[in-house]
């Protein structure tokens, strides 16, 4: 009785174990959605550009961070966000840069939504324009 508890309690330890690691080497894929204060949304524009840049530029775990504003209501925002797995997620969410970001705009966020999604096609590469991109900083 004892060995087949052990032997249970051993199964359950390694199945969890397993689903962990697996769910550390799976993209997370995310929505955040955020309505901003009208009278600060410049600002808020200017320190998210600044963030998002910066995150996908230094930090290997940050696939996209992909904002876009609402035509019709310029105050909503929503931001795909893709991370190499939960862990670059958690880093992060520590570098300086993400830090500043927060404290920066904990006062124009009227409010804040975040979406877990499940990709339908894991993997999927956002298509760059690179000849428009070029143009266009010339």
């Amino acid at each position: 009785m004892i060995s087949r508890l052990l032997t249970t309690l051993l199964f359950a330890v390694m199945f969890y174990s397993n689903v962990s690691a697996q769910d550390e080497n799976k993209q997370m894929v995310r929505l955040a959605r955020l309505i901003i204060d009208a009278k600060q949304l410049e600002q808020y524009i200017a320190i998210l550009k600044e963030e998002a840049e910066e995150s996908v530029r230094i930090e290997p775990g940050v696939l996209t961070l992909f904002a876009v504003q609402e035509k019709d209501n310029p105050t909503h925002f929503t931001i795909l966000e893709i991370y190499a797995d939960s862990a670059a997620y958690r880093s992060h969410l520590q570098t300086p840069h993400f830090i500043r970001y927060k404290t920066s705009t904990k006062d124009m966020v009227k409010s804040l939504e975040l979406v877990e999604t499940t990709p339908l096609i894991p993997n999927m590469k956002i298509k760059v324009d690179s000849a428009a991109i070029k143009k266009k900083k010339h």
